[in-house]
């Protein structure tokens, strides 16, 4: 096995691009130490920030996504998709991968292409069920591409698929025996229901918005609740929430550093539909109320959630509906310890355990045959 080659990583833009990608740099690191690993990500995104945290080197290219309600505002976004390329070109054409890979997001075009016009082999992790144009696009070109669905051959050829599933966080891929030391971590009691609100590593307007206008009913209902605001949203709740600081049943923040124990201590989890978090659902066999964005390429997260829904692995409330049914489907959920139970049960087959094992197994059997 090659044990120094050199690889790019390339996306981000939210927590479910950079923490697979991390996850696959990780599996790198520990099989390969000597391996050469670079980030491509977009400037002023938190992959910026969250991929040296995690230890490893990123590069930005000024790339942003597409204004598709308002095409006029677009002739910025042009120009930086066609800095970025030429960025991108001169980042591939000086590191010289052995092989690159794009795990979504804005900075994984332009770099992927890169890579493939030098014929430099790239590996496509898809993490959704329904693909995007881009992805689409550079599948033509990819030698690999890595799915967490079934039925990915409507997208991509069929002979470069394998089904591997979405990389998780490692300290999440096993919480079992954990509940009691998560809860005494967030200072709750075992005689009260939990319930995670997630609104994702930025936030989500609607689910903040529906908590906070019946944080008055979840309080009287006595469920504990652990809520990540996300970070456009945080100091506007922070300042809602001033009257409720000395209450013991709320644990407000802005990003949760500590998913393990969010996860084990909660009974019931509230989030958008992102694939990563699904996987985590999946892997965790949580019970789950998804409230998919609708400000999304092509729908993509109520296409994942509908796969669950189909198998009766979750409750989808839709966005335009959420102000005023979520936090009744909230309370209804968790307090029926039968259907909580029934959630738990038919989510947890969904789940592909070792994803990121399984994908660093294509890309060293990518650069070994190159």
């Amino acid at each position: 096995m090659k044990q120094t080659f050199k690889i790019i990583i390339s996306g981000g833009g939210t927590g479910g691009h950079i923490f697979p990608a991390i996850s696959i740099a990780n599996e790198v690191r520990g099989r390969c130490p000597d391996a050469d690993i670079l980030f491509v990500g977009a400037d002023n995104r938190m992959e910026m920030e969250r991929v040296p945290a995690a230890g490893y080197r990123i590069v930005g290219l000024p790339v942003s996504g597409f204004n598709r309600a308002d095409l006029s505002k677009n002739v910025k976004v042009i120009a930086r998709l066609v800095r970025s390329l030429r960025l991108a070109d001169n980042i591939v054409r000086e590191f010289k991968p052995d092989i690159a890979v794009g795990v979504g997001g804005y900075a994984a075009g332009p770099t992927l292409w890169s890579a493939a016009k030098r014929r430099i082999p790239t590996l496509i992790q898809e993490q959704n069920s329904y693909a995007g144009v881009t992805n689409k696009l550079l599948s033509k070109k990819a030698v690999r591409i890595c799915v967490a669905y079934e039925g990915m051959e409507r997208f991509f050829p069929a002979d470069k698929i394998i089904i591997t599933g979405n990389p998780v966080r490692k300290d999440l891929e096993n919480l079992s025996g954990q509940k009691a030391e998560a809860l005494a971590f967030w200072g709750f009691s075992p005689a009260q229901k939990t319930i995670l609100v997630l609104g994702g590593s930025l936030g989500a307007r609607t689910v903040n918005s529906s908590i906070i206008k019946h944080i008055d009913t979840l309080l009287a209902s006595g469920m504990q609740l652990i809520w990540q605001t996300g970070r456009f949203y945080h100091a506007e709740i922070r300042n809602n929430m001033e009257k409720y600081k000395e209450t013991s049943s709320i644990r407000c923040v802005e990003f949760i550093t500590r998913m393990d124990y969010a996860y084990a201590a909660a009974d019931l989890v509230v989030s958008r539909a992102g694939a990563g978090t699904i996987s985590e659902l999946c892997l965790l066999a949580k019970p789950s109320i998804l409230v998919p964005s609708p400000n999304v390429a092509e729908d993509h997260q109520t296409k994942n959630a509908m796969a669950l829904l189909k198998k009766d692995a979750t409750i989808l409330t839709p966005d335009g509906d959420a102000d005023n049914m979520l936090v009744e489907n909230i309370l209804n959920t968790v307090a029926d310890d039968n259907r909580l139970a029934a959630l738990s049960a038919n989510i947890a087959p969904l789940a592909r355990h070792h994803s990121a094992e399984r994908i660093v197994d294509e890309i060293i059997s990518i650069v070994n045959n190159k």
